[in-house]
């Protein structure tokens, strides 16, 4: 069988011991930017070539190279001989004062390494080159978090660049269990990628798994932690997110403590944590920074405004449209002088709420922050009331809709927020055609949907299913630190001992004054 276009892979081309010869390819290749700087270093004697330095300009520390490369190497000239082995062990000790240092052989690997911010020595007479490690460039210094904000507790938030945020996670957990496993991601790109996990707590067979999904992926371009997130999770039409995401440091070492793997890309300051569940979108960094009975109120809130946001609009459609009777004369009476001028049934009114104000939100997203806040809030005020005035919208349901978008941003996760929303245009569909009726269905086939997702193996609705008794400690509520002594079960692999025995804290003992 003759092997496709896709399948022949081209030979590397090796490198010249000629420096002049690995030169021309250089400038002559198809790979030739603007961008790309040869910097040359001359015997000061015979003025023939020696040395070459390669590299792109912005992405490596200008410093680090004119003061570990280039004045040794110049300084070191007089020293180098012919070509032996000694000379090129020489070379490669200046190249290590910069950091890590590779051999390079071909024209292929030494393109990744300059792509990679590294700088690459040419030597004359070898036939292999060095590459020393010499990234930097300008980078986004640590800012608070944007989309994740709490009163109290850390104001660090993740970057750009995939070396400070490991570097940010090793500040917190300095535990030699710690593991950090590079990979290079994206034909076009190169995207660094790193699998951060502690070994001992995280499971085996999922770490295994998460390796295999990435080294799967065959993709031209991974700009952003999103497109990791789509090609790994579980179910890939599911509206509900399997893999958790988060611009937190504290909120990504707690998840490692927890049992889960951490997935750092290159380029994008919002850091993946699996395998999680259903509830863990409803839990939040200030949790576990606040009082257990105030973490345990806010939990309980969230959990209250997530069914609110999912059920207010399609339970008002279903009521006042086939179940009046379920609501006081007093109430059903305000309702009916409300709508008395109101054109549109319920449902074609809900509908047209919700979109508005989904433009509206979309809108104060896209705008220049001066004025993006401004234009959603009066823009909700002036149609709101502007449609009420006309006739066309009843005031109730400006209020049913307003309240379900504020109980909308109580939930801490951007993605499950978005998630409501989509499965709530349904249920309001549902409650339109069947009433009641349909809303239950609706319920019904949402919650066989969640006991049927998994990620990475472990059940989305754990631990109500299954049943695990011992987690339920920090699912609806949270429990005093000194009561949730294990790790939860499913998630964690063999160590889940997080704390020793008997740490409530105990007043001291008065003595009385006989003794």
């Amino acid at each position: 069988m003759k092997p496709t276009q896709e399948s022949v892979k081209p030979q590397p081309v090796p490198l010249s011991s000629r420096l002049e010869d690995n030169l021309a390819r250089l400038q002559h290749s198809e790979q030739t930017r603007s961008d790309i700087v040869l910097r040359l270093i001359h015997d000061s004697i015979t003025g023939s070539k020696e040395f070459a330095l390669v590299y792109i300009e912005g992405l490596v520390d200008i410093a680090s190279i004119n003061e570990s490369l280039v004045r040794p190497l110049m300084s070191a000239m007089s020293g180098f001989e012919e070509s032996t082995e000694e000379r090129f062990t020489e070379i490669r000790n200046c190249a290590a004062a910069t950091g890590p240092s590779e051999i390079i052989e071909d024209i292929d690997a030494l393109w990744q390494q300059i792509m990679q911010g590294n700088t690459v020595i040419l030597a004359e007479g070898f036939n292999r080159a060095i590459s020393a490690g010499t990234s930097g460039g300008e980078y986004r210094s640590l800012t608070e978090p944007t989309t994740q904000n709490v009163i109290r507790g850390p104001k660090e938030a993740f970057t750009e660049n995939l070396r400070t945020n490991t570097s940010l996670i090793s500040r917190r957990l300095k535990s030699p269990k710690l593991r950090v496993e590079d990979k290079v991601i994206g034909v076009q790109t190169q995207t660094n990628v790193s699998v951060v996990y502690l070994e001992g707590i995280a499971e085996a067979s999922v770490v295994k798994e998460i390796h295999k999904r990435l080294d799967h992926i065959d993709i031209d371009a991974i700009l952003e932690s999103g497109y990791i997130e789509e090609l790994i999770e579980d179910a890939a039409l599911s509206p509900f997110p399997t893999i958790f995401n988060t611009e937190r440091p504290d909120v990504a070492t707690a998840g490692l403590l927890d049992g889960r793997v951490a997935i750092i890309v290159d380029g994008t300051p919002f850091v993946l944590l699996a395998p999680i569940t259903f509830f863990s979108f409803f839990q939040s960094s200030e949790d576990y920074y606040q009082r257990f009975y105030i973490a345990s109120f806010w939990r309980m809130l969230r959990f209250g405004a997530f069914f609110v946001s999912l059920l207010l609009p399609s339970l008002y459609i279903a009521i006042t449209t086939y179940h009046p009777e379920m609501l006081p004369t007093t109430l059903l009476i305000s309702l009916v002088a409300q709508r008395e001028g109101v054109p549109f049934p319920a449902l074609i009114e809900a509908f047209m709420m919700e979109i508005t104000f989904e433009i509206l939100r979309e809108a104060g997203v896209r705008m220049p922050k001066a004025i993006g806040a401004a234009i959603s809030i009066v823009g909700a005020l002036v149609l709101g009331q502007a449609a009420v005035e006309a006739g066309l919208i009843s005031a109730a349901m400006v209020i049913i809709v307003s309240f379900t978008a504020i109980s909308n941003f109580v939930l801490p996760s951007t993605n499950l927020s978005v998630t409501v929303g989509l499965i709530r245009f349904l249920l309001m569909l549902l409650a339109g055609g069947l009433g009641l009726y349909g809303i239950m269905v609706g319920l019904m086939v949402l919650c066989i949907h969640l006991a049927s997702l998994r990620s990475f193996g472990v059940p989305y609705l754990m631990p109500l299913a299954p049943l695990v008794w011992k987690n339920l400690k920090d699912v609806f509520i949270r429990l005093p630190l000194w009561k949730m002594r294990t790790r939860p079960a499913g998630v964690t692999g063999p160590n889940r001992i997080r704390e020793g025995k008997d740490q409530k804290p105990a007043p001291p003992k008065v003595k009385s004054r006989k003794e």
